[in-house]
């Protein structure tokens, strides 16, 4: 009898290490990298913390490469779900010791060779080359780029022609300018390319609230996408630390304009777990589908403390620059999927449902970590082998993933800058009454740094409760922002919105207030907005409120909006398009 007791442990075991390789088909925002800390000594006087933006991926030789700011160091991914660190300084002896050295990169292919270049106002800084970045090979290609340039981007055109654009101000424009490819020396003088346009574009207005009282917007993070043979210049406004970050976009028939501005931001995420999209850019996988990956806010630890997202971004019939941001931190197929791209339906189990933990430090209490707030986090009083936490669904439900989302509880972390060499060890555990417990994912001897594990179950699990135990901790306290609970519970979707108001007055047409009656069994909503009844392209959700001050839109035009209601079992149908004048 212990023989077979022994053997049916062995084969359990088994089974559990073989699903944590499986490969993921999906992947949940923030994307789950081993993010550095801020290697900017400033920033890290209110504690030390995990920090990086304005990100590029490139498409090269069908691998995906990411490169972003401050992380001594790039990553690259075969599927866009596993991510590979490799690390390196991209300086030259004379640089002395730079840490914004790799900030808001600008990162091109010509040919068959990729160039990096960072953020610089001086000719000190060198671009670099490879044709081998797999396997982190790089040379310089020049030395001291004659005219530098802040948030540069590099473009090369279909005919060859190879562009830098640039600019991060309040006060100056983006620029643009064509490059010898031969050389990498300016054809003439930079060409001013664009103006924020607060007054008309509400999107653009400064401050967490779109008030403008503070300072004026921020205009940052060009990039140039091109389709159907127009240019699609993108930026970003009016500031990373706020949850209104967007990523705005104007249409040309030239390299170097003039532009058209789009009234809508391409990627805007104001609400959810992760928030904000500005400062990306656009990439097509090996598929030919467009992504864009861009900024997500967090500003804890200190007002540039953010991450990365990636959203699926489209071209309409009329040419019209979109990404999808609705369900935009909820479980997306990757590229290699059949549906890239598309929402799996898995809804999030545990808003606010109960919790119970193995210990509480002062006031970061328990239902922080199912709060769907980035930014607020429960942590146990010591980061020891055996701290757990385990969220209670309210009922049996078909779990399919989790995301698990630490946070930097710790102040007093060691760490600054990159570390290769640290690494998160857990164990999940399902139950369907409480008291039988089934391990369903097993973490404990990792070696890898997951600072936002996202983790795809084989097979679907049925569970009322599932339990997250600590095992090892990089540094400081087991401490969690966000254990997010996927799949379908075995309810009913939520009634319709019955009654939805949008009012929008003469006094500021950039803005409108918007009212709707509530629905019992909804935790949140989905508002749609856009300038036609089948363009709703941008979505913002709601939770535990039936208002919204919306303050996005272009004075200019009227605009259509629709609302859904959300719950552990699904969505409602949408409220019947209103206008707006």
């Amino acid at each position: 009898m212990r023989s077979l007791i022994l053997w049916t442990g062995l084969i359990w075991t088994i089974a559990v290490h073989a699903q944590n390789k499986a490969i993921n088909q999906t992947y949940c925002n923030p994307i789950n990298l081993d993010y550095g800390y801020t290697p900017i000594p400033n920033f890290s006087e209110w504690g030390r913390h995990r920090a990086t933006a304005d990100p590029v991926i490139v498409n090269y030789k069908d691998n995906y490469y990411l490169f972003s700011t401050n992380q001594w160091g790039y990553w690259w991914s075969a599927d866009m779900s596993q991510w590979t660190f490799r690390p390196r300084k991209f300086l030259r002896p004379w640089n002395g010791d730079v840490h914004d050295e790799l900030c808001a990169p600008a990162v091109g292919v010509v040919g068959d060779t990729m160039l990096v270049f960072g953020s610089t106002y001086t000719d000190k800084f060198t671009i670099w080359m490879s044709t081998n970045p797999k396997d982190n090979v790089w040379k310089p290609l020049v030395d001291s780029f004659e005219i530098g340039g802040w948030d540069p981007d590099f473009f090369t055109d279909s005919d060859g022609r190879f562009y830098m654009y640039n600019g991060s101000s309040n006060r100056y424009p983006l620029y643009g300018i064509e490059l010898d490819r031969a050389t990498m020396r300016p054809k003439g003088t930079r060409k001013e390319l664009l103006y924020l346009e607060d007054w008309r574009y509400g999107w653009q207005r400064f401050g967490e609230y779109m008030d403008n009282t503070f300072l004026d917007p921020f205009l940052e993070g060009a990039h140039m996408t091109k389709h159907n043979n127009r240019y699609y210049f993108q930026f970003a406004a009016p500031g990373t630390e706020f949850s209104g970050y967007a990523d705005g976009v104007a249409v040309g028939d030239s390299p170097l304009g003039p532009f058209t501005k789009q009234s809508d931001p391409l990627s805007y995420k104001p609400g959810g777990f992760a928030r904000g999209a500005g400062h990306g850019s656009t990439f097509r996988d090996k598929h030919g589908q467009y992504w864009h990956v861009s900024t997500i806010v967090l500003g804890v630890k200190n007002n540039f403390e953010r991450r990365l997202g990636i959203w699926p971004t489209y071209f309409d019939q009329e040419d019209l620059m979109y990404s999808n941001t609705a369900f935009g931190d909820y479980p997306h197929y990757l590229p290699d999927h059949k549906e890239a791209g598309q929402f799996t339906g898995w809804m999030l189990l545990n808003y606010k449902k109960p919790v119970t933990v193995s210990s509480t430090l002062g006031a970061y209490v328990a239902n922080h970590a199912v709060d769907e707030s980035m930014k607020t986090y429960w942590s146990a009083s010591s980061g020891g082998r055996g701290e757990w936490i385990t969220t209670d669904l309210g009922d049996v439900a078909t779990v399919h993933a989790i995301q698990i989302n630490y946070a930097d509880q710790d102040v007093d972390s060691a760490f600054l800058g990159k570390r290769t060499d640290i690494y998160h060890q857990y164990t999940l555990l399902a139950s369907t009454d409480g008291k039988k417990w089934q391990t369903i994912v097993d973490k404990s001897a990792n070696k890898t740094d997951v600072p936002h594990d996202y983790v795809e179950l084989p097979a679907p699990t049925k569970a009322r409760y599932i339990k997250l135990e600590n095992v090892h901790m990089p540094s400081g306290r087991f401490a969690i922002s966000g254990l997010r609970v996927f799949g379908k519970g075995n309810g009913t979707a939520p009634r319709a919105v019955s009654q939805f108001m949008v009012m929008r007055t003469e006094k500021d047409k950039r803005s409108a207030w918007i009212k709707w009656n509530p629905v019992s069994e909804a935790y949140a909503y989905n508002i749609y907005t856009g300038l036609a009844p089948d363009k709703l392209y941008n979505c913002i959700m709601v939770h535990d409120a039936n208002e919204y001050y919306y303050k996005a839109m272009d004075s200019q035009k009227p605009y259509y909006f629709s609302i859904e209601a959300i719950n552990e079992n699904g969505v409602s149908e949408r409220f019947p398009v209103v206008k707006v004048d």
